[in-house]
């Protein structure tokens, strides 16, 4: 199979000296749920900023062997324009490719509908919860249907019920949609749930330390109390530690 991305030799250099990333080396395939594991500070955020050209490697390569996708991006936080009702925050990007009014409208609402939010269109971010402003930065990251989603640890500041409740819907998109997603994590739990493979970063400078690649596994409300969810914990755990 044809990977939709190839880093070679991935390397950054800050210019305060810090050596954030050397030599890594990975492919993203097509459909796939591929997580970054590491503790902070290891560079896994670099990495994906690079990887959607937010941020030019000092060494190696970023290859697209079909031609770059259209790529929707989350940030670690839900960056909404706290002025815009969620509705106009989600068709941004819409409103920036130059779709007429009503259709970048109908399709926010869609993206919103998606994410569980129809019904607060209209809402000011200052009127919604954590999980649900990041559930309106997901369904502007969403709207333009891109084949490839990139999220930079989008739910590390939730508490664990609505973590693992986005979760679930982030699979559930993306078993929807065939959207491939990168996921930036320094949760081995949420790597364990979330990950067809696993990436494993080690300490600064960041190195690919591990590449876990787990067998299917069944999600929902128990998935966590059972066998195989038991066993992929287990072996991010032990490659974390090994980092």
């Amino acid at each position: 199979m044809t990977p939709l991305l190839r880093l070679r030799g991935i390397g950054h250099r800050f210019p305060g000296g810090v050596q954030a990333l050397a030599g890594v080396s990975l492919e993203v395939m097509r459909g796939e749920v591929l997580c970054l594991l590491g503790a902070s500070g290891c560079g896994k955020s670099t990495l994906l900023r690079i990887a959607a050209g937010l941020l030019e490697p000092a060494q190696g390569a970023v290859e697209w062997p079909g031609g770059r996708p259209p790529i929707g991006f989350v940030f670690q936080d839900a960056t909404l324009m706290p002025w815009a009702r969620a509705l106009d925050n989600v068709a941004l990007p819409l409103r920036i490719a130059g779709m007429p009014r009503a259709g970048r409208h109908a399709r926010a609402a869609a993206a919103l509908g998606a994410l569980g939010l129809a019904g607060f269109e209209r809402a000011f971010p200052a009127q919604l919860s954590g999980g649900m402003r990041m559930r309106v930065a997901i369904a502007r990251a969403l709207v333009t249907d891109p084949p490839l989603l990139l999220m930079d640890e989008p739910f590390a500041a939730l508490d664990e019920i609505t973590r693992w409740r986005l979760n679930d819907e982030l699979l559930a998109l993306r078993q929807a949609r065939g959207t491939t997603i990168v996921f930036v994590t320094h949760s081995t739990a949420e790597s364990a749930y979330l990950a067809d493979r696993v990436a494993v970063l080690s300490p600064r400078p960041g190195r690919l330390s591990a590449l876990l690649d787990f067998a299917p596994m069944a999600r929902g409300r128990h998935a966590r109390s059972e066998a195989p969810f038991a066993a992929r914990l287990r072996a991010a755990g032990d490659a974390l530690e090994a980092a």
